[in-house]
């Protein structure tokens, strides 16, 4: 009996009775094929595109509907997403963002993700060649940070997830692995933290998740290099000791988010041995900067790390989301977390095997096969080329510094560490004209700066992350810059 088709409301039919796969292969094939190479071209002609537009109310509009009772025509989906959705993403793939420390993605890593849609493997365990490639991009990131054998890591959604999973298996070496069926207040005092006050927002929305608070984050103020002031941190410790509190963990910071400045890593790693602290870094983006030999040597210290939380979807290059969690005491880390129950026995044969499982280290029982996207990467470009564009972005950083102290308009904010710089325009409100001037050039699709508060001051940021990113998108961000930034203060003198 011939299957009854579901009839698309316009092109071929996707789906019969009885199964989601396609009655035509051939058509569908060749409508992927389409759409393959609408992505290709999409990136291919990147530049031609505005970074950044506004998203009109009537495409706003066109994409409300109920949920559909009926089918739709694959070839009516995909004219939706090119018109109406490609054209109004963030833009971090086009080579003027410059907004968020956001990755550019590659076709490699496209085509990858692709491959691991189509295999649609769960990543949370069992024998399966998937886990292994996970295994061996560990293998990998354990050799790059200098880690030991025993060292496990784990691929998360981002840094953000990372820290979070640091965090817990600190607290578990600092409490013991009971506190997770007993709680903080088994042990009878208060666990309290230390980060520089330039650290990121997750390290306290970790606190919060975990139970300790993020009233016993101790915030430390940074000096003059914008660095974690080491007195301030000795002073933090003893005071918290003195009121019986248990210091347990330091959290060093590999690539702030304002200005992307490296805490002293090494003196960190000295404090935290002395003071018996887990000492975890939060490299989201600057920890790859291992990758780079002219970068590396900034990182001293990090290979002492107890913990580190990076993301490959930033300076790697690959397609979001691809977050890394790597921990030295891998024994401590599986007691974290493990928890097995019966219908995950593992008998240590068939399907069964491979034990110990990624979900015994994290949080999620369900994963996708982040791994192949990463290790494709690696494997097609390798670690010299990415080192390479790597040490691209902050020299380009450089040269916008450059630029911008030869302008008579433009003036630095803050001293230039990585691939981020803060600037501003020379005028008697610079707050306010700031803004105005960030707003008016990513709506202008010229480029997409971001601000940030940096020593008081409302700063215009660039991060320099795209690997596509070149002098010409440099120099199309400072001119626009100059040119809004004239705009604003003429309207301002006009209007007073």
């Amino acid at each position: 009996m011939v299957p009854k088709l579901f009839v698309g409301t316009q092109g071929f039919n996707i789906q019969t009775q009885d199964s989601l796969d396609p009655e035509d292969w051939v058509k569908t094939r060749e409508q992927g094929h389409r759409m393959l190479d609408d992505m290709f071209d999409y990136l291919e002609s990147i530049r031609e595109r505005p970074v950044w537009q506004p998203i009109p109310d009537s495409v706003r509009n066109s994409v409300r509907e109920e949920l559909p009772r009926g089918p739709s025509s694959l070839e009516s989906v995909h004219r939706t997403f090119m018109n109406d959705i490609l054209p109004y993403a963030v833009g971090n793939t086009h080579p003027g963002f410059m907004g968020w420390v956001h990755g550019g993605g590659t076709p490699v890593g496209m085509l990858a993700e692709m491959l691991s849609a189509g295999l649609n493997a769960n990543l949370g365990g069992r024998d399966q060649m998937p886990v292994e490639i996970e295994h061996q991009v560990l293998a990998w990131v354990r050799d790059l940070f200098h880690f030991p054998r025993e060292a496990t890591g784990l691929f998360v959604t981002g840094t953000s997830m990372a820290n979070l999973i640091g965090i817990l298996i600190a607290r578990a070496s600092a409490a013991g692995t009971a506190v997770r069926r007993g709680g903080l207040h088994a042990i009878g005092r208060q666990l309290a933290a230390y980060a520089s006050v330039d650290s990121h927002l997750s390290i306290a929305r970790a606190m919060e998740i975990s139970g300790i608070g993020s009233d016993m984050l101790r915030l430390i103020p940074t000096g003059e290099r914008q660095v974690m002031d080491l007195s301030a941190l000795a002073a933090a410790i003893e005071k918290d000791r003195e009121a019986g509190h248990q210091p347990f963990l330091l959290v060093g910071t590999a690539g702030s988010v304002d200005t992307g400045t490296i805490d002293d890593l090494a003196a960190l790693a000295d404090i935290a041995s002395s003071e018996r602290l887990w000492f975890h870094v939060d490299g989201a983006y600057g920890a790859l900067a291992m990758l780079s030999p002219t970068l590396a040597p900034r990182l001293s210290g990090i290979e002492r790390a107890d913990s580190i939380a990076f993301d490959f979807h930033k300076w790697g290059q690959v397609p979001y989301d691809a977050g890394f969690l790597l921990a030295r005491d891998g024994t401590l880390h599986r007691a974290a977390f493990a928890s097995p129950v019966s219908y995950l026995a593992r008998e240590g044969i068939a399907m069964a095997a491979g034990s110990p499982w990624p979900s015994d280290l994290g949080v999620d029982l369900s994963r996708s096969f982040r791994a192949l996207k990463t290790w494709f990467t690696i494997k097609v470009y390798g670690i010299k080329k990415l080192g390479e564009v790597i040490s691209r972005t902050c020299e380009l950083a450089r040269y916008m510094a450059e630029r911008i102290a030869e302008s008579e308009a433009l003036e630095l904010l803050a001293p230039v560490s990585l691939n981020i710089v803060c600037f501003g325009y020379r005028c008697s409100d610079p707050d306010r004209v700031n803004i105005a001037i960030a707003s008016a050039i990513q709506k202008s699709g010229t480029a997409a700066p971001s601000t940030a508060v940096v020593g008081g001051r409302t700063a215009i940021r660039a991060a320099i992350v795209n690997h596509r990113t070149e002098r010409r998108d440099v120099d199309a961000m400072l001119d626009a810059a100059a040119m809004f930034g004239a705009a604003e203060t003429a309207l301002e003198r006009k209007s007073s």
